[in-house]
């Protein structure tokens, strides 16, 4: 987890597509964001917002699953940004 105070994050706005994710209740956020990454091609970073607390458990488990790479998690107040590499169609 970063800092989100840190004035260099990890990754800055380089994302490939932005899933927001903002309102919805498990187990939307985590469904949204799987369809981004399965569809995105190899490498390609998706970054997820959410407001949902389970999914500070859920996104690191669907990613270690799916063999996505979770590159950074951004808690800031209410509001969840994870920032992840896909693997891939393949």
């Amino acid at each position: 987890m970063t800092d989100p105070k840190s004035p260099t994050p990890l990754v800055a706005d380089h994302a490939l597509q932005v899933v927001d994710a903002r309102g919805l209740k498990c187990p939307e956020p985590v469904m949204m964001f799987r369809n981004s990454l399965r569809n995105a091609p190899d490498h390609a970073v998706v970054r997820l917002i959410a407001t949902d607390p389970s999914t500070l458990r859920d996104i690191p488990t669907m990613c270690r699953f799916m063999g996505h790479t979770l590159i950074e998690i951004v808690e800031t107040d209410d509001e969840y940004q994870f920032v992840v590499s896909a693997r891939g169609a393949s």
